[in-house]
């Protein structure tokens, strides 16, 4: 492939490649040619043009394949249009003559196609450059297209489209001729041919006037009679060419009419054309003028859709602000199609009919219209209904003779009615909160007016009329309550109409079936009410005859709809339910042969409406309330249920004797029927299998039924792949809604709400967005279906050989059409059963049942139709996957392989290579291995069948199917079968689109079977990837949309698999255009990749599709692409496309995508983003259709102007660009900004600290000024946060909130460096408050109210507000919802649920518990820091003055807020607690539950209150344990206020406090025992802290102290909390609570002594404590040993070296210490000191049980934490490790007889142990030597001689003591000094003695030779300073005898110190520093011994003389000093210090 990578072709390397090769390698070069030509040098090109056109022109005679003549065109005409154009001309008449030529072989045809295209290239690229060459080309390709066969047709019409693109009005000459020529293949047999004229015919009406004058009449017909017989392709190319012809006559382009005078159509003009279209079809007015007047013939359904989307195409040329103006007349129009006799035949007509309205009206106003527009439309759509409603009403009440002409309007006004109702409920439900205005407004009064078709006399209206309040109530939640009652008060009061009594109900249905889409519910009173009423209905049913029907059906209506509640409500109504189920039914056999006999066709039909009501509400409670359905429902309900199935057998005799009118209503009985079966398990009606299945089969295979119907299941249950030889992918198109007419099954898309009223209230499938249930003859066929799939794999063996026999028998005996519906339906039956099988892993059963069912399916696969022969292929792969006998599908496989080998006919061919596909798909490639290479061979040779295009798809298909499953083992025939495909995507026909699909989906297959090989670089893996890149190449570059997706996922997979080899940058601007797609399948194929792309390059992926913008921008011609890219690049495209796009899959692709595009890009190009969702949020609803978002801002942003100017330009831009109408971003597009919003805070937190430090912002901002932080950023982000806060949807107001409380989160800390001592976030205080106000307003929903109070709680405790007035603001909205909370249950009118009600009260109790935590965390650091002298309180001159202290809070103050609601709030708190306590109970204990509820929840609601308890729980805790250790739990409120206990007396307070105490304790281990995953860390975190404060007071500890299984518990609870939790903060807060528990203990223990001493005076207290006498901690129950095992836990988590077996392992290398992490350090320390506290709580036994532990850990924390610091700080642990060491070895035990001998030599190892590691030694050369000594002083000064005096052991601590003399660093010398002084005067002598004896002489050594080497630092001044102090103390603690012999030693080393005065002014510092030493020293020491100093002085006369110098030169210099410091003038240093402190 390299090779053809040439600019000329290379003729060598292309002579030596075989044939089959040779297209694929021209093909490629034409691939380079087409992307070197534009890119080359134009020079480079000129040269060599000659040859090329040579090269090329030659390829034309080659007969090229359809995509190689394509490129081959193109590359031409770039050629030409690039380099010289002398020979064009010759060129052009080459292709002329070959399009002339008579040789109409097949053979030569490839080349004509090629000449054709040519032509058409060469005027689109040159157009009048090609001058007045163009009449003679036009006639010849006429000419020519008369004699053309189908291919030439269309190839020649699309390249006269070419033609006329290029040269634009200057072929006015020819249009004519081609119009005529055009038109009559617009109705061509070949529907490519269609599709080819159409898009020729569009584009000539650009410039041909007549088109859309004079002859728009005629090109309307003629659009109607192409769309007879149509399919879907013709459908989207005819619609297309008659809207835009259409809305250009309506509006014509404005060069036109300058060029002529043109009389312009009006509206109801062109209107009227289109609904002759719709009403009457492609017939022209004369020929059916007599069956018009019969009324007879109905319109072809293709053409009705294809006008339907003609007219969308109209709408949308026209435009969003076009539909704004004319939309009263466009709804007009559009509802009268509805109503018009001919669209309304019969019923399943007008429902088509009305679906074809509905369409138009969703795609014209929820696509174009902005929110604003769209209320509007509402508006109109309101007074349409409410013209309608008086136009019904003055029918019904007229009681004069027209009544007959009445009821026709009547029955035509109802299909009015549910266009308009379905589009304003689907207007509401998409509006969502924004359509509040159009609920509120009276003008509107759309609730009236809804309502009021409630009594509309057709049921039809009053289901669209109660489905649209049940839209209105999802949409705005708070009007589901008043809507119910309101419902209800009219049923109540409308009793007697039997309108009233139906419209009523289903209201009320349809809003209880919403109640699950509406998270905060209704209240539960509310279903009572419903089951009253209901009760009411069904007990005066039969009272009134009139009524009867009526009140029956609404009764089960309203009890099935409560069911939808769910078990929280239906539990409580449940026996009543059962009672009226059992009542409904006869109770017994007798009563039902008697009920038989009895009756008129009346009384049976409400009898049976009655019980088909009681089997649905069944229905609807097996279905919604699962958790209820126990052993005993379930066989209670069986009782009716079996009655049932008996009634089913007796209804036929009864229905013979009363009439075929009760067909109906029996039919409905079994569809209720079979639906509740198929819910229940079958094991339950095992015994009435029998007649069942009679019942079941006799429904399916149409027995007692002489209409044809068939069931919709089909499709569904047949493999979603198959999709392309069934055509369902229409699923999956933009028109699906419409294209489901022309289904072929019954019915297909004709479902309605009437068919079913049940539908109104259950959900609506996914995709849909209103409930459809097919009519009731599919409906029960559909159900029996389903039914039977349930219950086959349950049946025996013989009664499914039976079935299977009977089910061919009936297959024989039907005739024609009847047999096609029968055999379809037992498919799907079979189908349904073998799915079933499948599921239940049972099997098919023995050898006769398989025959039989082989022999039913095998019969399908050649059947004409190709459904049946799509099931019977899916039926034989599942049947192999139930049997799984490797013989069985053998013998499957080896038929077809026979039938394919000897049949030639098209059917059998196609229906068993997809049988061999199928086989293989279910049975895997293990399963099907042998067969693989035969099936692969047969599948391959049927591939290359080019007569029928049928054979090749199916063939292909199966193919697919057998890649997909074999996996790896078909490695071996990727090649063969890649040049396969190879071969075929380059010569099989662009129209035969199908082949094209199954190619691709071959090649996808075969990707992914080479899988990640194809990174590889070998010689064939390189071959197999560059075939796959162009397959891609051909796929991409294919006209139909459904063939690029399939090249897009393609690349997909190729790109997951080899990604260096993929192109991104052609690829990404491919996807870009396609973005824009008209088809749905194509821009998920194209979102779907762009999301995989920015999961890995997000950057290149943005680069290249702002570079294609550019460049279509340069290119002038930005008409050819129609890009969206603008400056807000394609960010702002998928953002764009958020708003018009409604499918599910598609808009969680965009969201993903953009999702990884933030996560790369946002930090880098922060201001990119922020401005992107800025813009978006900016976009309020005041915006109407197509306004620019930022327009209206100038006012207050003057700096931002250059920008708005840029803002402005482009969406005046958007305005000329028609097509794409730009609307404001919908409120589902903001909410996802403002989310977008919080992730890019988050990210910028994760990537650089420096995002939230506003000066170091600045600093960077000065250095880099394109470097972009987010703190500089903060204005906006607030404004971003304020507009979603305060807007109209709910959705978005949450959002906001969740903004601006991450944004305080994140900022609150952020100081202003111009202020110091402020924090940025001061200065928005006012939008904070603004932001919050709404959100309390009483109007707001509670889940709002709830989030606005956790904001309120951060701001306030983010300590950002300084003044206590603006804090009041926001303070003064918490006391308000506070008085709320304490207003109690009795809220005025509730609207939502009782959990709503509890999640706001706990939300606003956990904010003040926020508050209050942080105030008291505020008082308490007031109080720890040393006090100042405060201000005298903050009043109004401190205002004044500037640098006064009102900027800072005074300690109190926050406390001072929240003091005055504390005895409230308290008491809520600890009721709060207390609900919480009782909901965390198990299942179990659910009978101790209070009957009536909570403090803040009630019983009905106590699931969902849970969750709520569950998110504020924690901090109410803390805030709890707060207030009662500050109130000494609360000992004094008992006497102000008596507490709320149920008990008879008040509590004595003792127990009060106790039972409070349990209460938060027990809240607390609960939690604690097993904090869910999810829990939040702050719930953990506020726990602990609860359980500190609780354990600070004196009372909680004095209770802890004495339950010690309590302390256990609680100990084993959080040692359990550590082993699941990490973070360290967790962990010290747990350290905190072990100490406070071992505190507790401690203080227990002290008494219980004190109390033992006063009695037993002295007797012997030592055996108090853990351990008594023996010594034994027993596990489980000792305290210490809980302590022991939580700790030494930290202590291994934080050291492993410390754990023995670590250290001895071999795989642990010996470990290097290092530095702990600060964090680590503070833990580590924190556990030793409590560690060291633990001997303390034992008995002298139990510590010496211990203290080996203890001292094993100290001393290895010691070992592993003593490194050396850069400042020679000593490590935390390290101090704490030393105090350790000191409180065991002074503790008291050290004097206890006993055990004395055990406790000194525990003492010995220890120190052996230090001494031991601090050995030098090179594997730690960090050791910090200081520590080390440290601890071996403390061990000599704490424990006696008697116990370190050991020889071994003075002699090594000597030898520490000397090694760090000699150390080489002078803080060490330093400190070793110190220690040795702190040794030497040991009160012991005679511990001190043998130190001083042998350390003294080296230190006087060391001290002497400092005058060989002076000290050059102030470290070693400091060391030889700490020497001299250690002899001058010795020289103290001598004798006066011995006095001269140390002063001797002294006193020389001190002059050897000082200097002579040349040398003193030439030393450095630490010299001089010496020298003044040493002198001061002599000073002192002279007058402390006089006589001795003398005596050594006298001694040596050269001493005298050096000392007596100095002190005459020191002398000199401070006489000197002191009058220098004379001349100075005195300067005041006060001021300077007053400045100071006044900043403080």
């Amino acid at each position: 492939m390299e090779l053809a990578h040439s600019l000329l072709l290379n003729e060598d390397a292309l002579a030596q490649i075989t044939e089959a090769k040779k297209p694929v390698f021209i093909f490629e070069w034409l691939r380079f040619l087409d992307k070197v030509l534009v890119a080359a040098n134009k020079l480079d090109v000129k040269e060599k043009q000659k040859k090329l056109v040579e090269q090329l022109t030659g390829l034309i005679s080659s007969a090229p394949g359809p995509p190689t003549r394509k490129l081959l065109a193109k590359n031409l005409a770039t050629l030409y249009s690039i380099g010289d154009t002398f020979t064009v001309f010759q060129t052009l008449d080459k292709c002329n003559d070959i399009i002339k030529s008579k040789d109409d072989t097949p053979a030569y045809l490839p080349t004509k196609l090629a000449a054709v295209a040519c032509v058409g290239a060469f005027y689109e690229k040159m157009g009048r450059i090609l001058g007045s060459s163009f009449p003679d080309t036009i006639n010849n390709l006429l000419k020519a297209l008369k004699s053309a066969e189908s291919q030439g047709r269309g190839e020649i019409l699309l390249s006269l489209q070419k033609v006329l693109s290029g040269l634009g009005g200057a072929a006015a000459s020819c249009h004519r001729d081609i119009y005529k020529n055009a038109r009559s293949l617009l109705t061509d047999r070949s529907m490519a041919v269609r599709c080819a004229a159409a898009k020729c015919l569009l584009e000539l009406q650009n410039e041909a006037v007549f088109m859309w004058t004079t002859e728009l009449e005629n090109v309307a017909t003629l659009c109607f009679k192409a769309l007879e017989g149509s399919n879907y392709g013709v459908r989207v190319a005819v619609s297309k060419l008659l809207g835009t012809v259409m809305a250009t006559a309506l509006m014509p382009k404005q060069a036109a009419i300058m060029r002529q005078n043109v009389k312009r159509a009006t509206l109801e003009e062109v209107l009227e054309l289109m609904s002759t279209g719709f009403l009457r079809g492609g017939s022209s007015f004369l020929k059916s003028g007599g069956e018009m007047l019969k009324g007879g013939g109905s319109v072809s359904r293709e053409v009705r859709v294809g006008v339907t989307q003609a007219y969308v195409v109209f709408v949308t040329t026209l435009g969003g602000q076009w539909l704004e103006r004319n939309f009263a007349a466009f709804l007009s129009h559009v509802l009268e199609l509805a109503s018009h006799p001919r669209a309304t035949q019969t019923h399943v007509e007008a429902v088509y009919s009305r679906r074809c309205v509905s369409f138009v009206l969703r795609a014209s106003l929820g696509g174009l219209l902005g929110e604003k527009a769209q209320i509007a439309a509402g508006r109109e759509i309101c007074q349409a209904i409410a013209k309608q409603t008086r136009a019904v009403e003055a029918v019904v009440n007229d009681s004069s003779g027209e009544s007959r002409a009445g009821a026709a309007d009547v029955s035509a006004s109802q299909h009015v009615m549910v266009c308009a109702l379905k589009e304003l409920g689907s207007l509401v439900q998409s509006l969502s909160a924004t359509a509040s205005p159009l609920i509120q407004e009276p003008s509107i009064g759309l609730l009236e007016t809804v309502t009021s078709v409630l009594l509309h006399p057709s049921m039809a209206a009053r289901l669209a009329a109660a489905w649209c309040l049940r839209c209105v109530a999802v949409a705005l939640p708070y009007q589901l309550t008043p809507l119910l009652e309101r419902c209800a008060e009219r049923i109540n009061s409308l009793k007697t109409s039997p309108e009233a009594v139906s419209g009523y109900s289903f209201a009320m249905a349809a809003l209880l079936g919403g109640v699950h889409q509406c998270p905060l519910g209704i209240p539960h009173a509310k279903g009572k009410m419903v089951v009253s009423i209901a009760e009411d209905l069904l007990r005066t049913a039969a009272q009134n005859s009139r009524l009867s029907l009526q009140r029956t059906q609404a009764g089960w209506l309203l009890l099935g709809a409560l069911m939808t509640l769910g078990p929280s409500v239906v539990r409580y109504h449940l026996p009543k339910m059962l009672l009226l189920w059992r009542n409904v039914f006869p109770r017994s056999q007798k009563e039902l042969e008697a009920e038989k006999a009895r009756g008129d066709p009346f009384t049976w039909q409400v009898t049976l409406e009655g019980r088909a009501g009681a089997l649905c509400a069944m229905r609807s409670f097996v279905a919604h309330c699962p958790e209820l359905l126990t052993e005993d429902v379930i066989r209670r309900l069986m009782m009716p249920i079996e009655c049932a199935m008996t009634m089913m057998s007796h209804v036929p005799s009864v229905i013979k004797v009363h009439g075929a009118h009760l067909k109906a209503s029996a039919a409905m009985v079994r569809l209720r029927l079979y639906d509740i079966l198929a819910l229940l398990p079958p094991k339950t009606y095992e015994g009435n299998f029998n007649a069942l299945l009679r019942e079941l089969v006799a429904e399916f295979t149409l027995t007692d039924n002489s209409a044809n119907t068939t069931t919709s299941l089909l499709r569904s249950l047949c493999h979603y792949d198959d999709s392309v030889l069934m055509g369902s992918w229409l699923q999956e198109t933009d028109h699906k809604s419409i294209e489901d007419q022309l289904q072929p099954n019954s019915a297909s898309g004709s479902g309605a709400l009437e068919h079913d009223p049940s539908s109104i209230y259950l959900r609506v499938p996914v995709g849909e967005a209103i409930p459809g249930p097919l009519p009731l003859g599919v409906s029960v066929i559909d159900a029996s279906v389903a039914l039977f799939g349930v219950v086959f794999p349950h049946v025996s063996f013989k009664h499914r050989l039976q079935m299977l026999d009977h089910f061919a028998e009936c297959i024989k005996q039907a005739k024609g059409v009847r047999q096609q519906a029968v055999q379809l339906n037992i498919f799907t039956a079979v189908l349904s059963a073998l799915k079933g099988l499948a599921e239940n892993k049972s099997s098919l059963g023995p050898e006769e049942v398989r025959r039989s069912a082989l022999a039913l399916v095998m019969g399908a696969l050649d059947n004409p139709n190709p459904i049946l022969r799509c099931a019977a292929g899916e039926a034989l792969g599942r049947m192999a996957q139930v049997v799984g006998e490797a013989t069985f599908i053998a013998r499957m496989a080896q038929h077809s392989f026979d039938k394919l080998k000897s049949a030639r006919d098209v059917v059998s061919r196609t229906g068993h290579s997809l049988a061999l596909g199928c086989l293989h798909r279910y049975v895997g490639g293990i399963g099907s291995g042998q067969h693989l290479k035969t099936s692969v061979s047969i599948l391959l040779a049927l591939a290359q069948d080019g007569t029928s295009h049928e054979v090749q798809t199916w063939a292909l298909h199966s193919l697919a199917l057998i890649v997909d499953s074999s996996g790896p083992m078909y490695r071996g025939y990727v090649e063969p079968t890649l040049s396969l495909v190879l071969t075929l995507l380059l010569t099989v026909p662009p129209s035969h689109t199908e082949v094209h699909q199954c190619l691709g989906r071959c090649l996808g297959a075969l990707i992914t079977t080479v899988g990640p090989e194809l990174q590889g670089n070998s010689g064939t893996i390189s071959t197999i990837r560059s075939s796959c890149l162009v397959g891609c190449a051909i796929m991409q570059d294919h006209s139909d949309s459904l063939v690029q997706a399939a090249a897009i996922s393609c690349l997909q997979q190729l790109h997951m698999f080899a990604p260096r080899h993929v192109n991104l940058s052609s690829l990404v601007p491919c996807l870009c255009v396609h973005l824009c797609s008209s088809h749905l399948l194509l821009r998920r194929a194209a979102v779907a990749c762009l999301r995989q792309l920015a999961q890995r390059e997000a950057a290149e992926v943005c680069e290249y599709a702002t570079s294609l913008a550019r460049k279509a921008g340069d290119a002038k011609d930005s008409g050819t692409i129609n890009l969206n890219i603008t400056e807000t690049g394609l960010e702002g495209v998928l953002f764009g496309m958020l708003d018009r796009e409604t499918d599910r899959k598609l808009c969680s692709d965009i969201h993903d995508t953009l999702g990884h595009m933030l996560s790369s890009l946002a930090v880098e190009k922060l201001s990119h983003w922020l401005k992107l969702c800025k813009d978006v949020l900016a976009a309020t609803t005041e915006v109407g259709g197509a306004v620019a978002p930022e327009l209206g801002k100038e006012e207050e942003d003057s700096e931002k102007k250059d920008e708005m100017d840029d803002d402005s330009m482009f969406t005046t831009l958007g305005e000329d660009d028609k097509n794409k109408p730009s609307v404001a971003p919908r409120w589902v597009t903001r909410v996802f900004a403002a989310d977008c919003l919080c992730r890019i805070i988050l990210l910028c937190e994760n990537a650089d600290r420096v995002h939230f430090d506003l000066a170091a912002a600045r600093a960077a901002k000065a250095k880099n000024p394109k470097g972009d932080l987010l703190v500089l950023h903060l204005s906006d982000l607030i404004r971003m946060a304020f507009m979603a806060a305060t807007d109209h949807s709910h959705q978005l107001r949450m959002a906001g909130l969740q903004a601006l409380e991450d944004i305080i989160k994140k900022f609150a800390s952020v100081p202003e460096p111009e202020f110091p001592g402020h924090v940025i976030l001061e200065q928005y205080q006012a939008n904070v408050g603004a932001a919050l106000r709404p959100a309390f307003s009483p109007d707001t929903p509670s889940d709002i109210t709830a989030k606005a109070c956790q904001v309120c709680s951060t701001w306030i405790g983010s300590g950002v507000v300084s003044d206590l007035n603006d804090l009041r603001r926001v303070h003064n909205l918490l006391v308000s919802s506070l008085d709320k909370v304490q207003a109690g249950k009795s809220s005025s009118t509730q609207l939502y649920s009782e959990s709503a009600t509890t999640m706001e009260k706990l939300a606003v109790l956990k904010a003040w518990a926020e508050v209050y935590v942080v105030a008291m965390e505020i008082k308490k650091k007031a109080e720890n820091q040393p006090t100042e002298p405060a201000p005298a309180g903050v009043d109004e001159e401190e205002e004044e003055d500037p640098a006064g202290a009102s900027d800072v809070l005074p300690p109190d103050s926050l406390i001072m807020l929240v003091q005055p609601e504390l005895p409230a709030l308290s008491r809520l708190w600890l009721a709060a607690l207390r609900d919480y306590a009782l909901l965390t109970l198990p299942a179990e204990f659910a009978s101790q539950l209070p009957p009536d509820g909570g403090a803040f929840y009630t019983p009905e609601t106590i699931d969902s209150a849970r969750l709520h308890y569950r998110s504020s729980w924690a901090p109410i805790l803390h805030a709890a344990a707060l207030w009662l250790s500050h109130a000494g739990f609360g000992a004094g409120d008992a006497a102000d206020e008596p507490p709320r206990a149920p008990g008879v007396g008040p509590k004595d307070p003792d127990e009060l406090a106790r039972d409070r105490m349990h209460l938060l304790l027990g809240v607390s281990i609960e939690f604690l025992c097993f904090p869910r995953p999810e829990e939040p860390l702050e719930h953990v975190m506020s726990c602990l802290q609860a359980l500190c404060t609780l354990l600070d007071s004196p009372c909680a500890r004095m209770h802890i102290g004495q339950d010690q299984l309590l302390a256990v518990e609680l100990l084993n609870v959080l040692h359990r909390l550590l082993l699941t939790r990490d973070p360290p903060a967790l962990q010290l807060q747990v350290a905190a609570v072990v100490q406070d528990t071992v505190r507790a203990a401690q203080d227990h223990l002290q008494r219980v002594r004190k109390d033992k001493e006063e009695s037993d005076e002295k007797d012997q207290p030592s055996a108090l404590g853990e351990g008594g006498d023996t010594g034994e901690l027993v596990p489980g129950k000792s305290l210490v040993f809980a302590a022991m095992e939580l700790l030494v836990f930290i202590l291994v988590r934080h050291l492993p070296q410390l754990n023995a077996r670590v250290a001895d392992s071999p795989s642990h290398p010996a470990h290097r210490t290092q530095r702990l992490p600060d964090e680590s350090a503070r833990l580590v320390a924190a556990t030793i000191a409590i560690l060291a506290e633990l001997p303390s709580l034992c008995s002298p036994a139990g510590s010496m049980t211990i203290l080996p532990t203890i001292l094993f850990l100290i001393t290895g924390v010691l070992r592993e934490t003593a490194v050396k610091t850069a400042d020679n700080a000593m490590p935390l642990p390290v101090s704490a490790a030393l105090q350790g060491i000191k409180t065991i070895i002074t503790s008291p035990l050290a004097r206890v007889e006993k055990i004395h001998k055990q406790w000194a030599s525990l003492v010995r190892s220890s120190l052996a142990s230090v001494l031991e590691y601090s050995l030098p030694d090179e594997s730690r050369p960090n050791m910090d030597e200081v520590g080390m000594l440290t601890a071996v002083t403390l061990f000599l000064l704490s424990a006696g001689t008697e116990v370190v005096g050991v020889t071994s052991l003075q002699t090594g601590c000597m030898d520490r003591f000397r090694n760090a003399l000699n150390s080489s660093d002078p803080w060490v010398q330093a400190r070793c000094y110190q220690l040795l002084l702190s040794v030497f005067q040991h009160s012991s002598r005679a511990l001190a003695t043998p130190y001083i004896h042998a350390l003294a002489p080296p230190v006087v050594e060391k001290l002497k030779a400092v005058e060989r080497s002076r000290p050059a630092t102030a470290a070693e001044l400091q060391a030889v300073q700490e020497g001299i102090k250690v002899l001058e103390n010795l020289v103290a603690m001598g004798e006066e005898q011995n006095r001269v012999q140390l002063l001797a030693l002294l006193v020389p080393t001190l002059i050897s110190y000082l200097l002579d005065e040349n040398a003193f002014s030439s030393a450095t510092p630490a010299s001089k520093g010496l020298h003044e030493f040493a002198l001061r020293d002599l000073m002192r020491i002279g007058p402390l011994y006089p006589t001795a100093f003398k005596t050594v002085i006298g001694a040596a006369p050269e001493l005298k003389i050096r000392l007596e110098t100095a002190v005459r030169a020191n002398q000199a210099s401070s006489k000197a000093k002191a009058t220098a410091r004379q001349a100075q003038p005195t300067v005041q240093a006060a001021p300077t210090i007053k400045l100071k402190t006044s900043f403080f």
